[in-house]
């Protein structure tokens, strides 16, 4: 069979009218004379980039604790994406309001278990940091099959500084260490009252709680832990650290 050759200028009459309009759709435009040919673009632009998944987004003041143990203010919807990544256990809220529908189904998709141990916005007088809450919520966090754990309140700073401090106590943190460590959460609205609670928390409640329902078995493996046969100093004045 003859082979039938790629025309130059025009298509021959005796090709099948198939390639017949094969070639005529290869045929440049016919030129002017005086026509500018267009020039060849220098290189083809990129192909569009698939979307680009929504960026990871953690809650406001969040930052880790200990292992498995992190803080942070309340968790909002933009934020599900980024906690999805902590493998969270337990979420440990310490506000006192109804808590929201949308993250209560977020936790439940999730097989997280709701903790809510509501304290009233921290203001004065002392005695309105409940003692008795925050004892309950320490129980919880003390015991490593609830880990990993979110603590949170509003804005992560004074009701969940408080229950940190009590931690670093637990952890045989200096109080030093433990009021620069609330400053830098609360600033510029650090209390002298919260850090006096954390100062004065009797950590005997706690260790009773736990002994009496044999979780020490359950402790978190933190280096340092205070246990209760070294907890009993005597009381300090320390309200110069308290900035009173």
């Amino acid at each position: 069979m003859d082979a039938y050759p790629f025309p130059t200028s025009s298509v021959r009459q005796d090709v099948p009218l198939f390639l017949q309009r094969i070639y005529a759709s290869q045929q440049p435009p016919p030129q002017t004379p005086g026509t500018p040919v267009a020039p060849l673009p220098l290189y083809l632009p990129p192909p569009a980039l698939p979307a680009v998944e929504e960026d990871l987004v953690p809650p406001e003041n969040f930052a880790t604790v200990s292992s498995g143990v992190y803080r942070s203010g309340f968790p909002m919807k933009k934020n599900f994406r980024f906690m999805e990544t902590l493998r969270l256990k337990t979420v440990l809220t310490l506000v006192l309001e109804d808590y929201p529908e949308a993250n209560l189904k977020w936790c439940q998709s999730q097989d997280i278990q709701f903790m809510q141990f509501g304290i009233p916005g921290n203001k004065e007088p002392f005695d309105n940091i409940p003692e008795d809450v925050i004892c309950a919520a320490l129980v919880q966090i003390l015991d490593k099959r609830n880990h990993p754990i979110l603590i949170h309140c509003n804005k992560g700073k004074h009701r969940t500084g408080c229950l940190i401090g009590c931690i670093r106590r637990f952890q045989s943190w200096s109080l030093t260490s433990i009021f620069d460590e609330y400053r830098r959460f609360s600033s510029p609205k650090s209390r002298a009252v919260d850090q006096q609670f954390i100062d004065l928390f009797d950590l005997h409640l706690v260790w009773d709680k736990i002994l009496a329902v044999g979780g020490l078995s359950s402790l978190p493996e933190w280096g340092m832990l205070t246990l209760p046969r070294l907890i009993g100093a005597p009381m300090r004045d320390n309200s110069e650290m308290w900035g009173l």
